[in-house]
């Protein structure tokens, strides 16, 4: 499957990561992407952007270097509702919003709690994507996870820093399947993510690309053959 686009990468801005904008930028053309997106940390985890920096985005040239960039950010999850830790103007600066639980920002609550906690971001109109939703540190309903993002035109996805060996969420892979199954079952399109931290992670997704072919998911419920229907798909 062809491979073109990865929106899940962290900069220097985001206070744990270790390249520049540009070092990204550079390291997605080296890799033979045709699009790449920045989402940096929202401002409730420890050590990342302050809310001011997500109100310049305009002076940033979506055609810059070479490449189509796109300007998001990972939302922070911070209660069981799916409220985020931006405002909605800031919001309206973003191309794109990826919402993820982090347990800097949200204790793990319970399977209900957890599923209640994503799906209700996704009725945010500005998310896009639910990041590392295999996550077994948040147990959730992954049947009626695949339905709403569904329904809710939100992506879900794999996150190619989930299945590393000796990573932070370990079991991912096994839940990983699960959730594949589900969103085969309902017909929901997926997305895989590096979530880079460094230039040399930018479109890595060669254990996404594993768990695709140990579940035999179809090609045409991955967006990341597409860039022009990823563009598409968040408007």
């Amino acid at each position: 499957m062809k491979d073109l686009l990865d929106v899940h990468t962290h900069t220097i801005a985001s206070g744990h990561a270790y390249s520049t904008l540009r070092e990204m930028i550079e390291a997605a053309k080296r890799r033979g992407l045709s699009l790449i997106g920045i989402s940096e940390h929202g401002p409730r985890m420890e050590g990342s952007c302050p809310e001011i920096y997500f109100c310049n985005f305009k002076v940033i040239r979506r055609d810059a270097y070479g490449i189509d960039l796109r300007m998001g950010a990972e939302l922070n999850i911070i209660d069981y509702t799916g409220s985020t830790d931006l405002p909605a103007q800031r919001l309206r600066n973003l191309d794109y919003a990826i919402a993820s639980l982090h347990d800097i920002c949200i204790d793990p609550g319970s399977t209900e709690e957890n599923t209640a906690a994503l799906i209700g971001a996704m009725k945010n109109p500005r998310v896009n994507i639910i990041g590392h939703p295999d996550n077994p540190c948040y147990p959730v309903d992954f049947d009626a996870l695949a339905r709403a993002a569904r329904d809710h035109h939100v992506l879900l996805e794999l996150n190619n820093s989930s299945y590393r060996p000796g990573g932070s969420r370990q079991g991912s892979w096994e839940k990983g399947k699960e959730l594949l199954a589900a969103c085969k079952k309902y017909g929901t399109t997926v997305i895989l993510g590096s979530d880079a931290h460094i230039d040399l992670d930018v479109g890595a997704h060669e254990r996404s690309q594993e768990l695709l072919a140990a579940c035999a998911f179809p090609e045409e419920l991955v967006i990341n053959r597409d860039p022009e229907a990823f563009k598409a798909w968040i408007g």
